[in-house]
């Protein structure tokens, strides 16, 4: 309610576009100028003793065809998210004798699933915590009415409202001061279907060490990046600056990666007593986004906050310019064909890039309707090809691949309408 209030009675927060300044390297710091990390693995641990990891759970698989939490997606070798995951942290508190937790922040549409999924890991040497965010009522556009108040009873009246939510309903679980009371000060924020959202020690020692109550990870922008928030110093304080906060004459230029060079991650590293701080004080007044929808054909107004959004509100605020491995999303099955081809390897959860590879960039793929499902996806790639030396790939139409398959540079592969191309086990596609 009080959100919705906030809606109704604030402007639209247009940012004033002369007065942005672009970040220096102390409030934006290039990652190679971080410390490194002392070397005495009582240390490591004892830096490890003050963090938690927290995953942002609250997403379904619905846009890749599956149901249930995103985060059971088979990623790789019948692996999921939460399975990764799991083996990084592991792997991490085996190796300095730590016992970094996993926190997941659930959602209404996954909380039921997520507690039969962890059924599985009732043996896993890591703990894990869970809390649900909130669930707000949909509003009915035409009249500002909650839908739940005209007799919508079922989940389709109701949503989570964005990852902003972390803040109050970290708070209001009783979580936050469940990791507080064991002595953790530190939690490292990632969107779960992230690979490449590890713990990292540098970061960590740093922000520690300069007591930085608010660490946002972004990294170089390319063109497919164009629409990602960024840093910028504004009013003589860091914030992040989204798209729909810029004014349309300046869109383009928000777009450009020569004044805008860097973007939002969601990597995020967050110190709790400062969060309840805040919450507590209700100082986190994030800016809303304005998400309209039609749902089964009635026009309805969710509002919605996101984590970066936050950083303003916090002290010694800072952002790390982090290298392009550190942000691995998978949101369609494209990313899927990447990180289970040869141009990544896993080990102890962590998914790497293949050395092999020359080119910085990894290869756009770019493929048609019939693969957007995961099932499908699986159902027409017999084996994922090696696209080590891949440029660009454009697949089009009723196309599967058969096994040992080599695709190199420029590669398009398009069926005509009621025509079928199946590519052949042992071919190599060089375009």
């Amino acid at each position: 309610l009080s959100l919705f209030e906030r809606y109704l009675q604030e402007k639209a927060n247009v940012i004033q576009w002369d007065k942005i300044k672009s970040p220096t390297d102390k409030e934006v710091v290039p990652y190679d100028d971080l410390p490194a990390v002392p070397e005495d693995p009582a240390v490591v641990k004892a830096l490890l003793s003050k963090l938690a990891v927290m995953k942002l759970n609250g997403g379904l698989g619905t846009t890749m065809g599956c149901t249930g939490p995103k985060s059971v997606i088979e990623v790789r070798n019948g692996q999921t998210f939460l399975d990764l995951i799991l083996k990084q942290i592991e792997t991490l508190n085996a190796k300095y004798g730590s016992s970094v937790p996993l926190v997941l922040m659930d959602s209404f549409n996954t909380h039921d699933d997520t507690l039969k999924i962890l059924e599985k890991y009732t043996d896993s040497a890591v703990k894990i915590k869970y809390f649900n965010q909130s669930q707000y009522p949909r509003v009915v556009a035409d009249d500002n009415t909650p839908w739940p108040a005209k007799g919508r009873k079922d989940k389709a009246a109701w949503y989570p409202p964005g990852h902003g939510d972390v803040f109050p309903a970290l708070c209001n679980s009783g979580v936050l001061d469940q990791l507080l009371a064991e002595g953790i000060e530190y939690v490292f924020l990632a969107n779960a279907d992230n690979l490449g959202a590890t713990v990292d020690l540098r970061i960590l020692n740093f922000i520690v060490q300069n007591n930085n109550e608010y660490c946002l990870e972004v990294t170089p922008k390319t063109l497919a990046d164009v629409k990602g928030g960024t840093i910028i110093n504004y009013d003589g304080k860091l914030q992040l600056l989204e798209i729909a906060q810029v004014a349309p004459e300046h869109v383009s230029e928000f777009k450009s990666i020569d004044k805008f060079k860097i973007f939002n991650t969601n990597n995020i590293w967050l110190n709790l007593a400062a969060i309840k701080r805040l919450v507590e004080s209700d100082a986190l007044k994030l800016d809303i986004i304005p998400n309209p929808k039609v749902v089964d054909g009635v026009e309805v107004l969710q509002l919605e906050t996101a984590a970066g959004a936050a950083m303003k509100f916090f002290d010694r605020a800072i952002g790390v310019n982090v290298p392009r491995s550190r942000f691995l999303p998978v949101k369609a099955t494209s990313d899927l064909l990447l990180v289970q081809s040869d141009l990544y390897t896993v080990q102890d959860g962590l998914v790497t890039r293949n050395p092999a590879r020359t080119s910085a960039t990894n290869p756009t793929i770019d493929l048609g309707p019939e693969f957007k499902k995961v099932a499908d996806f699986q159902r027409r790639f017999k084996a994922i090809p090696s696209i080590i030396e891949l440029d660009s790939l454009k697949v089009s139409g009723d196309v599967s691949f058969g096994e040992n398959v080599t695709l190199k540079g420029k590669v398009a592969v398009e069926a005509p309408k009621d025509d079928k191309i199946v590519v052949a086990d042992g071919t190599v596609l060089e375009g």
